[in-house]
């Protein structure tokens, strides 16, 4: 299994973490999964200036999206313990990350979900200071976790590829939990939702897109997120599609958590 921190989904220009961001490797969990589970967005096209205004580009190598105008929701591999954290830069509005008119706020705390490692794979980073971007909203209803899905991110275009500096993005379709359990027997259907090409693979979310979001329209034409990209199986591999932390499930939890952090 391969978290998408450092390696999983969304595959871009080969420029490495490090030259791009100054980044430090992702964390992982107290027991390190195995080394072919990555994230990054495969497949995928550069995204334009302004498309997806919400997205959040995190120091240690992961991505995110604004939950309020002072918190970032990300996948809970992707930090470490909730207590004060002033260790990461939140980039964000812009696709560019070298863009001069980009936007860096360091944080000031971390809540990571109590359930992780058994699941529960989400988190909220605290900024020190409010920002003026938009907010995507959390899908709190399953109504939506189904059809076609939009993912986007600055990791690896290719599996074992560099993170990259500009901005992609790419549309996965919806895999049923029972199919998934075909691929990822360890899968929990409540907490995790699948996507992508089953049959052909191809687009995928890679190394270095892990915590990003997984979102579509609902049904007043908004964008609403309803996955955290968390692991899977290598980078748009066949029958190993991308595994997100699905929430409609977590909606209540973060939305308590997002509460007592304000």
């Amino acid at each position: 299994m391969t978290w998408k921190n450092a390696m999983r989904r969304i595959t871009l220009v080969a420029v490495t973490a490090a030259a791009v961001l100054g980044a430090t490797a992702g964390q992982t969990l107290a027991a390190p999964p195995p080394s072919d589970v990555q994230p990054q967005v495969v497949g995928g096209v550069r995204a334009a200036q302004g498309e997806f205004p919400w997205m959040v580009r995190l120091s240690m190598g992961c991505g995110g999206a604004m939950y309020t105008e002072r918190l970032v929701l990300t996948a809970a591999h992707c930090v470490g313990r909730t207590g004060r954290d002033t260790s990461i830069t939140a980039t964000m509005g812009v696709v560019d990350l070298q863009d001069p008119n980009r936007t860096t706020v360091r944080s000031d705390y971390v809540y990571r979900s109590p359930g992780y490692p058994n699941g529960d794979d989400w988190a909220l980073v605290r900024l020190s200071r409010a920002v003026d971007v938009p907010t995507l909203a959390v899908a709190n209803t399953t109504a939506y976790d189904n059809g076609m899905f939009t993912v986007a991110g600055w990791g690896a275009a290719v599996e074992g590829g560099g993170q990259q500096r500009y901005l992609r993005k790419a549309q996965v379709p919806f895999i049923s939990d029972s199919q998934c359990r075909e691929a990822y027997g360890q899968l929990i259907p409540a907490e995790e939702i699948c996507a992508g090409n089953w049959d052909d693979g191809g687009v995928d979310t890679c190394q270095g897109d892990s915590g990003g979001p997984m979102f579509r329209r609902d049904n007043a034409g908004e964008w609403v997120q309803v996955g955290i990209v968390s692991w899977g199986y290598g980078c748009a591999r066949p029958e190993n599609p991308g595994v997100y932390a699905q929430t409609s499930y977590f909606a209540p939890a973060i939305a308590a958590a997002a509460a007592d952090l304000t």
